[in-house]
This record gives C-alpha cells, structure tokens and sequence, in this order.
C-alpha cells in the first residue's frame, strides 16, 4: 500500500475509537472527528447519552481490545478497574434459576463507561499520525464525479466555518445516528435494508459505595426479564470502590427514579442482592434513566452497488439490545477484522468488510433477537428453529442450577467465545435433559 494514506473516522466513540486503532496500521493519517468537545478526563459527554448507564466489557470484548492495545488489561486494573469471573464472582438468575458457579477463564471487566473510553482515547492519540478534530460535524461526503468512490468528508465546525479532508478512506462510525443512508440515496445508490425488532427496553442506572458484605463478596449479579415478568436487573462492581445497579424495564415497562420506587422494584425482581444493596448503599449518583426502543440491523452485505472507499461500522451496522451488553464486544472484533483485511490490501475492502461483519454479527443479533422474541408482545418471525432454542435454553437454565458444566457452556456462548451452535453438542444436550427432569 502507499505510505501516505489517509483515513477520517466520523465518531469519536468506542467503535470509532476501535476503528482508527485498525486504520493506523496503513494509514500515515488518521483523522476521528466528533461533534462533541472531548473531555481531558473520563467524564460523561452529550454524544455518549448511554454513557451514564451500566456497562462491561465482556470477556471476548477484553481480550479483542488487549488484542488492539496490548497491555491495557493492566493499565484498567492499575485505574481500579474490577477483572470478573463471570462464572466464579457473579450470581445468575438465569429465568431465576440460579447458576451453579465455578472458576471460569471468562475474565470481564468492570468499569464506567467515561473511563473505558478515556483510556482507550488516550491509546488512540497516542498513535503516530492519529489527530482528533472535536466540536465538528460531517455533513457529507465528497466524490470523484462518477460518485464510485469517496474522496473525503465536508466538515462544519462549531464556529460555523466548513472545510473539507480528502481522504482514502472514510469510516462512519456515527452509530444509531448514521446518516450514510440518507448519503447513499443522495449519491444515486439504494440504501440498505433494515431488520427492526422492537423491545422497548427503559434502563435507569444509579451507582452506590461499594461495602464488603454487598453481594456477600461477589462481584455482580443478574436476574433476566421473563414472558409475564418484564423486568431485569444488574449489579456490577466498578472502579473506585463503586457498585452500578441497573434496572431494566421491556415492553413498556417503567424502572421508577424515587428511592421508595426503586427498592420496590428491586424487591420484585429474583436476585434478592440487588435490593440489599439499593436498601443499605450510600447513593453516589442521582438515578439516570435512557429508552432504547428497537434493535437495528443495517444489511450493507446485501448491496450489490457501494461506493469505494467508504465503510460502516459498529453501532451503524448494528445497534443490539443493550442488556445483553454486546455493542462493544462486536466493535473490537470488527476493528480486528478491519485491521486483517487491511493488510492483506484494499481491493473490494467494503464488500469483504460488510460480509464479514455480517458473519460476527449473526450470533450475537440470534442471540439477542431470539431472546427478545420470547415475549408474546415483540413483533416479529418465530421460525421453529427459534421456539426450539428458546425452550431449549430454558431447560439449560434450570439444569444448570446443579450442573456448572451447562453454565459454563452457557456463558461461553453468551461472551462470544463459543457460537450458539456449541450449545446443541451431543453431551451438552443430554445433560440439560438430563438435569431439567432432576431441577423440575
């Protein structure tokens, strides 16, 4: 490849921050541009409005962003930052059913999202030749005249100047907000079709102190949302001596902000931790609540015409429902796959990526989708396959109150380490049938 290449990356978020990481390995430039002002410290920002709610990395997750920025496993422990089993140190009411638990490599972290993407930004600026253009908007893209290929990106800056950065390659990593649609039909191509499955979820996140007798020297707990039983909840201990609660409301269902309202909420749900910890905790922040109406899935593989030079990642490919925490996980494997199709060169490079993001996609979007469509409510097909799994899944849950083994295989599948396929191994079946009749 030439040596003075230069690549924009729109978003400065965790998929745009993943993003310019890959970029920076054939690229001399890299330029991420983001509406907001970047914040010198982890704080929250107006572009990040999930930003306040509860989050962890995955496991997966953790490993593809050491695999990206070696050493910053260490660098997140040294900043406090909890490293989970999330076998051995969480509870699982899975269908609330409790897990049986065990030692397990699945290794999460634990942290705010500020400090995740305070320190993953640092990594980003720190690379030769990487440059952050904050309080900027990208308002459209610049061709050759034919409009196959992307040439650049037209800026509008906060003091109401517009410029322009030619580019080799722009990236959209702009998430639910992308408006590479709407630029696609303006420049004569079709737009992408969209899967849209409505969950309604509402989440309201407040952090507590951390006490030592909290979750009787765990690290987190769960308890899912079931057909007839809408509400969820998660615990996960953070930097600082601080504990995220975050409470979950599906199809319509509203998580209170009160004190007397959230401890009856957290007193309905499965896992009688969480309102030990909302009823005895320190309150350090005020509740925060954020509705995420639907999950979207953009199909870009399926195009037959995109224009070269141009790619979509993350967020703006595919926004998953956020309980099941896979947004970031998938991003940092996308910039993985990104940085390998880079090196093997950039001939059809937006054909190879869509299609192989598609493939990353699949299980989590089964994975999250398929779960969804355990309520009656959510619009949507239910292949058989799909009843099956579900029902399946169900059987696994309560067989694995007694058998680590099944919980084991369970969460491996959910971190994105296994495919769901795994689940359905010959011995694993007979073992979720075989516990099901003992647990029932």
């Amino acid at each position: 490849m030439p040596s003075d290449r230069t690549a924009v990356v729109i978003g400065a978020s965790m998929g745009g921050l993943l993003a310019a990481r890959a970029l920076s390995d054939t690229h001399t430039r890299v330029v991420v541009v983001d509406r907001d002002d970047l914040p010198a410290q982890a704080a929250d920002r107006r572009g990040v409005p999930q930003g306040r709610q509860l989050h962890v990395l995955l496991s997966r997750g953790r490993e593809a962003m050491e695999e990206l920025f070696p050493g910053l496993t260490r660098e997140l422990r040294d900043l406090t930052v909890p490293m989970v089993d999330l076998h051995g140190q969480v509870y699982w009411y899975n269908d609330g059913h409790l897990m049986a638990q065990a030692e397990s490599p699945l290794i999460a972290a634990g942290m705010s999202r500020p400090l995740l993407e305070h320190a993953v930004r640092g990594r980003v600026a720190a690379l030769p030749g990487v440059e952050f253009v904050p309080a900027t908007e990208a308002v459209g893209l610049v061709t050759t005249a034919d409009r196959q290929r992307v040439t650049g990106v037209r800026l509008h800056h906060r003091d109401g100047t517009e410029t322009a950065v030619a580019a080799d390659l722009v990236v959209d990593a702009c998430g639910r907000a992308s408006r590479t649609p709407v630029w696609l039909t303006e420049l004569g191509y079709q737009a992408p079709a969209e899967e849209q499955v409505r969950i309604d979820v509402t989440y309201v996140t407040r952090v507590y102190r951390h006490e030592p007798h909290h979750l009787d020297g765990m690290l987190g707990t769960l308890t899912n949302a079931v057909p007839g039983a809408p509400r969820s909840g998660i615990v996960a201990l953070q930097e600082d001596g601080r504990i995220a609660v975050a409470f979950n409301g599906v199809l319509g269902e509203q998580p209170p902000t009160d004190d007397e309202g959230l401890l009856s909420f957290a007193e309905s749900l499965a896992a009688p931790q969480i309102a030990e910890i909302v009823k005895s905790a320190q309150p350090l922040t005020e509740p925060v609540s954020m509705r995420f109406p639907a999950s979207r899935r953009r199909r870009y593989e399926r195009l037959r015409r995109f224009p070269a030079g141009y790619l979509v990642v993350a967020d703006a490919l595919c926004s998953f429902n956020p309980i099941y925490g896979q947004g970031m996980t998938v991003a940092a494997l996308e910039a993985l796959l990104l940085r390998r199709l880079l090196a093997a060169g950039d001939a059809q490079l937006s054909r190879r990526f869509f299609r192989g993001s598609a493939r990353l996609i699949d299980a989590p979007w089964a994975i999250a989708v398929g779960t969804d469509l355990r309520f009656p409510e959510v619009e949507g097909p239910r292949s058989l396959r799909v009843r099956f799994v579900n029902a399946y899944v169900h059987r696994l849950h309560v067989a694995a109150t007694a058998d680590a083994p099944l919980g084991a295989a369970f969460l491996r599948v959910l971190n994105l380490v296994d495919p769901p396929t795994a689940l359905l191994a010959p011995k694993t079946v007979w073992r979720v049938l075989r516990g099901y009749r003992r647990g029932r």
